[in-house]
């Protein structure tokens, strides 16, 4: 433990390329100073840790390597020895960043379970397959995040911080109860397959993906509230508790670590996920469990490590209401600076509001662009996976090896990361991400465009199908997508959110995290559904879907650029704004 904390001391995330010209550097501390330099900030903020302060020095006077050197003013109380850079950081932020930590280790073990769950539901199906799942996202999630923003907003004006985190969070884990003890197991009685086999025969075959959410209406709601967990829970809830009680410095260095906790969560919980999936093949060569559907107990066995796991992110939030955020130590300044304020705006006015700032309309266009990305190349890619792994049981031990495999991999973007914020700053970190979906993207569907012509020589020289070598492509790119996402497009999103006042972060966070990423997900999912009337099939459209990504992603780099300004000049003029 003693070494991973002590990974914090390094700068992780903790340098900002501001260029050439004045930057203002105001550091939290016991001792502050004021200090123009025509440096690059990234050379003031050498380390994560801040410098010794030499009270001898002048306010903004430099030392021998030329960095900036604060002075004590009169009356300052001398810096501790965790804030002189010593082995460990101090207390008072261990006591803050330790639960928050685990809190995102918990919904991020919960999100996987849950994200590997709801694709072997609607996938695999009675009458269903991976071309439903535009017709889910546009059709099903989207109108569910708009309805939970309208309600968030409303929740937000009548109750305090605390309250509606609660609100929020208890029905997601009684769902989820529910539905592996009493919605899965009435499956028969509860779906209208009847019905399903009369619009089927009666409609024609581009009316499959609608049909298929009315027969199977119960997995599209899980499937719903699964995603939802992740723009809800992980993006809204937690990342909007953790910037109103953190600050800037503490973030750039704690949020990559946050983000190494939390791929360590993905590994645990592929790995269960693949113990379940053993269970259920034991279970299947058991005689005396020939009566019951080993699939329908699996469930349990998941949605049971889901609400233990929900309850320690209640107990955790609670103990930082109760011991951290009433503790000065820990808080400090932050508390008033980032306490949130109610605001009395309705919707109309909220996204009035939210449409007149050139900033959250970046951070939008950012969180749109990536979840229309990831879905063209993601529905793909689940249609070979169903073609290659068709029994459920097969389907959810791949995926929970995939969400181990993400961890993993996640883990080293994050060592990498650290490099990228210190060296380059938060503009080039922010553009890895498309970067390497571009790159693994067009690999992606390059392979499935040439097929027949490398179908022979993958055939001959690697020892594999095609079909599986797409898997294991569309595989790799979701992994090393999803990596870049986790360890640097995610800690960039929510540091820019830090210097914003309260009404944008609260509500702007709302609007982008919550309806942002399902309209991404949505358009992309429109995007294939007219493709697919228009051409006949998914495989079909393939051309026109790689030509989309990339126009996709080259508006998403340019919001970035845009933003990386924006952010910068925050960063400078706004006097709350901690470094």
């Amino acid at each position: 433990m003693r070494s991973l904390l002590a990974i914090a001391l390094l700068p992780a995330a903790g340098a900002f390329s501001a260029g050439a010209g004045a930057s203002a550097l105001r550091a939290r501390g016991a001792a502050r100073a004021m200090a123009a330099s025509p440096r690059p900030l990234h050379l003031a903020l050498h380390g994560a840790a801040p410098a010794p302060l030499l009270g001898a020095r002048a306010p903004g006077a430099r030392g021998a390597r030329g960095r900036v050197l604060a002075s004590t003013p009169p009356g300052a109380a001398a810096p501790s020895e965790g804030e002189q850079g010593g082995a460990l950081p101090p207390a008072s932020e261990l006591k803050k960043v330790l639960p928050l930590g685990l809190m995102f280790f918990f919904i991020l073990f919960n999100y996987t379970i849950l994200r590997d769950t709801k694709d072997v539901l609607v996938v695999t199906a009675r009458g269903s397959g991976a071309e439903i799942i535009p017709f889910l996202k546009t059709y099903v999630n989207l109108p569910g995040a708009v309805l939970f923003t309208m309600l968030y907003s409303k929740l937000t004006n009548r109750y305090k911080r605390e309250t509606v985190f609660y609100i929020c969070l208890v029905p997601f884990l009684l769902f989820f109860a529910a539905f592996a003890m009493v919605i899965y197991p009435n499956q028969a009685f509860l779906h209208p397959n009847a019905l399903a086999d009369v619009l089927v025969a009666a409609l024609p075959a581009g009316f499959a993906g609608p049909i298929g959410i009315v027969r199977n209406w119960t997995f599209a709601v899980f499937y719903t509230m699964a995603e939802l967990w992740g723009s809800v829970v992980a993006s809204l809830l937690f990342w909007g508790f953790a910037n109103e009680v953190t600050t800037v410095s503490e973030a750039k260095k704690y949020y990559p670590l946050f983000g190494l906790g939390a791929n360590v969560a993905l590994i645990f919980s592929g790995q269960y996920v693949r113990y379940v999936s053993g269970l259920r093949r034991a279970w299947a060569t058991m005689p005396a469990m020939a009566a019951i559907d080993p699939w329908g107990a699996s469930l349990k066995y998941l949605m049971g490590a889901v609400a233990v796991s929900g309850c320690a992110i209640l107990a955790l939030f609670r103990h930082i209401q109760l011991n951290v955020m009433t503790d000065p130590a820990c808080m400090g300044n932050a508390a008033a600076k980032k306490a949130k304020t109610k605001t009395q705006m309705g919707i109309r006015e909220s996204a009035a509001f939210l449409a007149k700032s050139a900033y959250i309309r970046n951070l939008a266009l950012l969180v749109i662009a990536y979840g229309m990305s990831i879905n063209i190349v993601e529905v793909s890619w689940k249609s070979k996976l169903k073609a290659a792994f068709p029994n459920p049981n097969d389907y959810s031990e791949f995926m929970g090896s995939f969400s181990s495999a993400t961890g993993a991999a996640t883990l080293v973007m994050m060592l990498i990361g650290q490099r990228v914020f210190k060296v380059f700053g938060w503009g080039v970190a922010a553009l890895v991400t498309p970067s390497v979906l571009l790159a693994t993207g067009g690999a992606f569907f390059g392979l499935i465009l040439f097929n027949d012509a490398l179908a022979p020589w993958i055939v001959r020289a690697l020892g594999t199908t095609p079909l599986m070598l797409a898997v294991l492509c569309g595989a790799a790119q979701n992994i090393l997508s999803k990596s870049a996402k986790y360890s640097l497009f995610d800690p960039c999103k929510e540091m820019a959110y830090i210097p914003l006042d309260a009404e944008s972060k609260t509500k702007g966070k709302a609007a982008v995290d919550v309806i942002g990423n399902p309209l991404g997900k949505s358009g992309g999912s429109l995007i294939q559904q007219a493709l697919i009337f228009g051409f006949g099939s998914l495989a079909a459209s393939t051309p026109y879907l790689a030509a989309i990504l990339v126009v996709t992603i080259v508006v998403w780099m340019k919001a970035a650029r845009s933003l990386n300004v924006m952010f910068q000049e925050a960063m400078v003029n706004d006097p709350a704004t901690e470094l």
